[in-house]
């Protein structure tokens, strides 16, 4: 072999040791990120708010997989890299997923300092910046209701002639889940009903119940003139919504984090009512609420 065949023939070997290397590098991002979300309207919402948001700033794409359903299904979707990152409530991943209690009044920072250092442990798993609004639970009845209550010890004193209706998975919840409430209030409701969370709240607007643990961002507590409680014991921790994300999905993607970031602090709790009412009520849909959202914090171009 003469000595340019031989330089040109190590030439093309190092061009495709380089490209493959690039390709290893760098294919990874090709793969659409997949953003999931729970089964109820503020986390179609937030699913919504993501996908726009990282391909209206990103070169990336997003595989959409909202509604997938609650924490016992998105966990291990997440362990097992099937999606890549989701809207999570701090209180949720403390108590339901890392098993651990939160103590009375603890401030919304211990809490998540808490989660990111399980899930980085346990999961490989990021929680970024707070979004900016806390989703809490509030024990809620009609203003045509037969009761008053202010706290839930109230209704705690009422609960034998209630009937109470909450979401399928508060029931299987352990730690902030109907078991540990009930036996922290001594609930002892004449029945309880279990609800699609989008049913609920008709379900409570009918009369098919008495009283139900609404969420105090969902917009029909005031356009429905709801009436709320106060968890006077303070059974139930912060729930600070966050974005959480696989480890690996930042180290692939570059600047996703910083870019993810941007959100931090920028949906308060009544803009959240606010958007949960445009879907529940008024029927909009979720990409265009999101999209108005995003534009309207200049997050997105018009």
């Amino acid at each position: 072999m003469t000595k340019t065949k031989l330089s040109i023939s190590i030439l093309m070997v190092l061009i495709l040791l380089l490209t493959a290397c690039g390709g290893n590098n760098e294919g990874s991002t090709d793969e659409p990120l997949v953003v999931s979300g729970k089964n109820w309207t503020e986390q179609y919402v937030l699913s919504q708010i993501l996908a726009v948001y990282i391909e209206e700033n990103t070169d990336y794409t997003v595989d959409l997989q909202d509604g997938l359903g609650e924490v016992a299904v998105l966990q291990p979707a997440l362990e097992n890299s099937e999606i890549d990152m989701y809207v999570e409530y701090t209180g949720t991943g403390l108590e339901a997923v890392l098993d651990e209690q939160a103590e009375a009044g603890e401030s919304s920072d211990s809490i998540l300092n808490r989660v990111r250092e399980g899930y980085q442990e346990n999961y490989n798993a990021t929680w970024l910046e707070p979004l900016g609004f806390e989703n809490n639970y509030t024990l809620a009845y009609t203003d045509e209701a037969d009761f008053e209550a202010n706290t839930y010890s109230d209704i705690a004193t009422l609960s034998e002639n209630l009937t109470f209706g909450a979401p399928h998975a508060f029931y299987e919840r352990q730690g902030d889940g109907y078991d540990a409430f009930k036996e922290a209030y001594s609930f002892d409701f004449a029945s309880v009903e279990s609800f699609d969370p989008n049913v609920m709240y008709q379900a409570l607007i009918q009369g098919d119940v008495d009283v139900i643990p609404a969420f105090t961002t969902d917009g029909r507590i005031e356009r429905e003139n709801i009436q709320t409680t106060e968890d006077d014991l303070g059974f139930f921790p912060r729930y600070d919504a966050a974005i959480v994300i696989r480890q690996e999905i930042l180290e692939q993607y570059p600047n996703l984090e910083e870019t993810l970031n941007g959100l931090a602090g920028q949906i308060s709790e009544e803009e959240m009512q606010q958007m949960n009412a445009r879907i529940d009520i008024d029927g909009e849909d979720y990409q265009a609420v999101a999209r108005e959202f995003l534009s309207s914090k200049g997050l997105i171009d018009n």
